[in-house]
């Protein structure tokens, strides 16, 4: 019976081409909306995720802050060893270890690019370091202590078709700031564009090359024991640096952060931005069911004769509803098919067209199942929903006055 519903409902819209796609319009538009607009922000936050996934949970930053670009990069007023000492003694700390990241030029191949460099601490220090990096090296081996003008590279520079149009392995020499060095080492693919495109190198190495002071940091970098409190280890940094850099509370010029915090940010944005898609979609979609009822209710007048003929040789009050209601919800997820269709392609191509320009793979289109067919399953709730009130009334239809309003 429901299967003669469909059938019947169908032919109705084929038959009514023009108007149904028009009437579709509004549910297409906020459809395709939501499926393109969201894939697109998921695909971005699975993207920035990774980008701190490698991070394990027990490790912490302070960084200095009162410069440009990425924090603890051209600081005005860096981080020092009293610092780094005080961080040490706060209860639950396990190691700290100070470093220090400057943009550097790299010539290899005859091709320059620009990345920046990280510096590696001597002794102890340094198994803090590789510790909160998850330092593992794919080709060669990890920088030691006394190593001098050797390298570590991220994992980019080994891949084909990299900036320097070669990849670059153990043994190769490289050009960095005019000065000549070896690589040692190719680490692991992190998923982070930033590490898996860093140089790392041991402290006096960097210090030397881009002219910084002993005793000085753009990062410290903190390991604590995973049972401690990470809230209670952050509150005696701060409280610890601004008596040292004497700045008030609300007035750092530093910021002590977490991984998970980091996440929680940038996830809070993208979810602000979604609940925007959501309103503005909602409108659009809206918009297209009071066309479905609209529409409904045209039909309802054009087709009163057939109603009355459909009552008149026994069809009941429940078959009228759900012959209109059932061709109401078809209008919605027809609208909704087509939507999810143009959305899918949007989403794929926009994604594509940004990697190409932007030459990074972190924008991407993360399309579910779920999303497609919760998409399509919305529009037809939609659509029947607002084609309720024109099927009660072709529901209530006398028949022979149907039949008489007929000339």
């Amino acid at each position: 019976m429901i299967k003669d519903y469909f059938k019947l409902s169908l032919k109705t819209l084929a038959h009514r081409k023009l108007r149904s796609w028009l009437t579709m319009i509004g549910i297409f538009i906020g459809i395709a909306a939501v499926v393109a607009l969201v894939s697109l922000g998921e695909g971005l936050r699975s993207a920035i995720n990774a980008q701190f996934g490698f991070l394990g949970t027990d490790v912490l930053a302070v960084m200095a802050s009162g410069g440009l670009g990425i924090p603890g990069i051209g600081t005005v007023n860096p981080l020092t060893d009293n610092e780094l000492d005080a961080i040490k003694e706060i209860p639950g700390v396990k190691g700290a270890a100070g470093r220090i990241q400057e943009s550097v030029k790299l010539v290899f191949n005859k091709k320059a690019t620009f990345s920046y460099a990280i510096s590696i601490p001597d002794g102890d220090d340094r198994k803090v370091i590789e510790h909160v990096f998850n330092m593992n090296a794919q080709k060669g081996r990890l920088l030691k202590d006394g190593d001098k003008k050797v390298v570590f590279l991220g994992s980019m520079f080994f891949e084909e078709g990299n900036a320097f149009g070669k990849a670059v392995v153990p043994g190769s020499k490289v050009e960095i700031q005019g000065r000549e060095f070896k690589v040692i080492g190719i680490m692991e693919k992190k998923g982070n564009a930033r590490i898996d495109s860093a140089v790392f190198m041991n402290e006096d190495d960097l210090r030397n090359l881009v002219d910084r002071p002993k005793g000085e940091y753009d990062v410290i970098g903190v390991r604590f024991d995973e049972n401690a409190d990470v809230n209670k280890i952050k509150e005696d940094i701060e409280k610890n640096l601004r008596k040292i850099r004497d700045v008030k509370e609300g007035e750092e010029d530093f910021s002590v952060q977490t991984p998970a915090q980091i996440l929680a940010r940038v996830n809070d944005v993208l979810r602000g931005v979604q609940i925007f898609v959501y309103i503005i979609a909602a409108i659009s979609i809206l918009v297209g069911g009071i066309g479905i009822m609209n529409t409904m209710y045209t039909a309802v007048v054009e087709r009163t004769k057939d109603v009355g003929i459909m009552k008149a040789i026994g069809a009941k009050n429940s078959s009228i509803f759900l012959l209109f209601f059932v061709e109401s919800g078809l209008l919605g997820s027809a609208g909704g098919i087509m939507g999810s269709i143009f959305g899918f392609l949007t989403a794929t191509g926009l994604a594509f067209v940004g990697r190409l320009a932007l030459g990074t793979s972190m924008i991407s289109a993360h399309i579910t199942f779920q999303l497609i067919i919760g998409s399509i399953l919305f529009a037809f709730i939609v659509g029947s929903f607002f084609g309720t009130l024109p099927a009660v009334r072709a529901s209530k239809l006398n028949p022979v006055d149907a039949i008489r309003k007929i000339k």
